[in-house]
């Protein structure tokens, strides 16, 4: 930001030039390489108008680094008219691709970092993809992002990505790459990813050999597929020893992940129980986990032995049908021994008496972990009608701190939850429960659920008072109101 005020200022300075109490400052008396480096400070836009300031001003924005392409067009909300919506959105995408066109055409292709483009794209304007594609490759762009959003046509596939396109060069260029609602054909005769950092893959359609990509990019840091199909198997038989971070985000029909990894410290997968192998990561630190499956509470913590090494668990469960409270299988070499901070997000959708048993499943599920310090709780209740009359014990938590929960109704099961953490933290400092729904799975405005807290606060601040006096412990009730002296 600091740097952009500079590059501005700068403009000012050189449109004064005429006035009287013009300054010494000339662009021009810069040395010519870092005359576009500045410039590059803009914003592409900006950088373009200052082609009239004056003629020697004219060639410089030719050199951005940085050519960033957002198509604002969406159907026009200020009508209820679907055919005048339409019609507007043509004219903002013909405005949008003669925009882009235009710069392309007119830039030097040389330094270019950055191509980035967003938009909507018909079918029939797949020359103008082919145009763009071929820019970023002959400039060399290091970092290549591509979101064609979706306007007509299947979810999937509207547009291929020809990846062969940017192993056309015979050498490798780039550095990061962003591919959404595309489609893809992977295979392992491409070899211009060798110095590939960063790949990020969303709604895209997967087709080919891409555990055979995977194995030649040996750089890869930051690998991420969210919301992709066609694809079966991540497993990739060659080590990817530079990989830190690994998502898997509801991506349809895999059913094997194998990765090694040596340097992996952060481990995310949300979607269905498959099977996850990750090897040789002693680095991993940090885990999240979301199980599309009954009984995803207990999953998270024996599904996949990978991450035991973890110091930070996130874990999202959807909660609907648990009837049977069970034990965690007697596992010793399944013990999280370095866990030290847990969160868990748990949306319960009970009908009827005992089908929030998984809330409590999670004591049990505690004493895996007999190193953990903080435990933050967010529960929500998308229908509060049954709870479970189950008890549990649990064993000790010797370095159990801190524990915050949010959406404490003083439901049956949470009361029992709380009651076993309270009965077993020995050094636990304090409790703080929150009536209020934060922090869920599900997004969005939490306002329908959250009413009607007023009503529920005495009875959760009654219950923080007792039980505070039963175990001897500080409870702190957020949103209590505060009481003179």
């Amino acid at each position: 930001m600091e740097e952009a005020a500079v590059a501005g200022k700068l403009s000012r300075l050189e449109l004064q030039r005429g006035a009287a109490d013009a300054p010494s400052f000339r662009m021009e008396d810069l040395p010519v390489e870092v005359q576009p480096v500045i410039m590059s400070l803009l914003p592409l836009e900006e950088a373009v108008r200052t082609s009239i300031v004056s003629r020697s001003w004219k060639m410089l924005w030719r050199f951005h680094r940085d050519l960033c392409f957002d198509d604002p067009s969406d159907p026009d909300s200020d009508t209820d008219d679907e055919f005048a919506a339409q019609d507007s959105t043509k004219i903002k995408q013909a405005k949008f691709i003669e925009t882009v066109d235009s710069v392309i055409q007119q830039h030097s292709g040389i330094g270019v970092n950055k191509f980035s483009i967003r938009c909507g794209l018909h079918k029939e304007d797949s020359d103008h993809l082919d145009r763009w594609i071929s820019f970023a490759t002959s400039s060399k762009a290091k970092i290549i992002h591509f979101d064609l959003l979706i306007i007509d046509g299947p979810l999937y596939g509207v547009h291929h990505f020809p990846l062969e396109a940017l192993d056309a060069q015979d050498s490798s260029f780039v550095q990061s790459l962003f591919l959404a609602a595309v489609s893809i054909k992977p295979h392992s005769g491409i070899c211009g990813f060798t110095i590939l950092r960063n790949l990020v893959l969303k709604s895209v359609q997967i087709f080919g050999d891409f555990p055979g990509l995977l194995a030649k990019c040996s750089a890869l840091e930051d690998l991420q597929t969210i919301g992709c199909s066609r694809v079966t198997s991540l497993s990739v038989p060659h080590k990817l020893d530079k990989l830190q971070h690994l998502l898997i985000d509801s991506t349809r029909d895999i059913k094997t992940v194998e990765f090694h990894a040596v340097d992996l410290a952060h481990f995310e997968y949300r979607g269905e129980v498959i099977s996850i192998v990750l090897h040789g990561c002693s680095k991993l630190e940090k885990a999240t986990i979301m199980f599309m499956a009954p009984k995803a509470v207990t999953h998270t913590f024996t599904a996949v032995p990978s991450i035991l090494p973890v110091k930070i668990l996130h874990m999202q469960a959807v909660i609907s049908k648990y009837p049977q409270l069970q034990k965690l299988p007697a596992r010793p070499q399944g013990m999280f021994m370095h866990l030290r901070h847990m969160t868990c997000q748990l949306s319960v959708n009970c009908r009827e008496a005992n089908y929030d048993n998984e809330v409590l499943q999670l004591a049990h599920c505690l004493d895996a972990a007999p190193g953990l310090e903080t435990l933050h709780l967010h529960m929500f209740y998308m229908i509060s009608s049954g709870v479970s009359s189950a008890e549990v014990a649990g064993m000790r938590h010797d370095h159990l701190k801190t524990v915050f929960m949010s959406g404490f109704r003083c439901y049956k099961a949470q009361i029992e939850l709380a009651c076993c953490i309270l009965g077993n933290a020995c050094v636990l400092e304090q409790l703080t429960i929150e009536p209020k729904v934060t922090n869920t799975i599900w997004a969005g405005n939490y306002y329908a659920w959250n009413k009607g807290l007023k009503r529920i606060l005495p009875r959760v601040c009654e219950w923080a008072q007792i039980t505070s006096e039963r175990f001897s412990k500080v409870i702190t009730v957020l949103g209590a109101p505060l009481h003179s002296e």
